[in-house]
């Protein structure tokens, strides 16, 4: 056995190890027949973030979002609270509010929300990354907040624990080529961003615009392409 074989056989029983762990905990366990990690994509539809001031604002001082159903990234979750953005025109739409609460506010849409909206210039962003980007008045209703920046189309992305990257031979911020396997149109996106955290569940995001020309549903299975 050769060391690229031995490194290949130890990084797959750690893997199967973890998620072994995990079903005792009770999560979802996602592997192939063979005991490798499945990579599934879901699509997001617009959500916001919200800093503690942005929810004091439009809740009221204090108040804790609830939670509706828990996600597939560790500690985050789609709350039952929903808020209206509302564009420079005075067009609306409804948001849904992911928590826990975050360092900073942060709307998350599709291209085709932005022309809904009449908000210009929204930028293709990873997540965090809101310096110089549109804002927008968000109503709760307990009042209103005014963003002054952070409504962001999100980059499409691939969650990694460090322990999954080694198996797929990738690194944090590299660029992946993949194609998500559907039935009638299946697609290959480029330019997909690999982030590596160890509090990350292996995951890819897309938006709904994204999902919408693949016609995929969620937990679509990925496959990356060499090259």
């Amino acid at each position: 056995m050769n060391e690229d074989e031995i490194v290949k056989l130890v990084v797959t029983e750690v893997l199967q190890r973890l998620r072994e762990e995990q079903a005792v905990k009770g999560e979802e366990v996602k592997m192939s027949q063979n005991g490798s990690p499945v990579i599934y994509c879901n699509y997001s539809n617009r959500h916001c973030h919200l800093s503690r001031e942005a929810a004091d604002a439009l809740f009221g001082e204090g108040y804790e979002l609830k939670i509706m159903k828990n996600l597939i990234q560790p500690g985050e979750f789609a709350a039952e609270e929903i808020i209206t953005i509302v564009g420079p025109k005075g067009d609306t739409l409804p948001v849904r509010v992911l928590g826990p609460i975050r360092a900073k506010t942060q709307v998350e849409i599709s291209r085709t929300d932005s022309f809904a909206l009449k908000i210009k210039g929204v930028p293709v962003r990873e997540s965090g990354d809101t310096a110089g980007t549109p804002g927008a008045v968000l109503v709760g209703p307990r009042g209103a907040y005014n963003l002054k920046e952070g409504v962001i189309i999100a980059w499409r992305h691939i969650h990694f624990t460090p322990q999954d990257a080694e198996f797929f031979g990738v690194k944090d911020k590299d660029m992946l080529k993949v194609r998500l396997k559907t039935q009638n149109r299946s697609l290959i996106l480029e330019n997909v961003l690999a982030r590596v955290k160890a509090t990350y569940a292996l995951e890819m995001h897309i938006d709904t615009d994204e999902a919408n020309a693949a016609d995929a549903g969620q937990m679509t299975p990925v496959e990356l392409v060499k090259g």
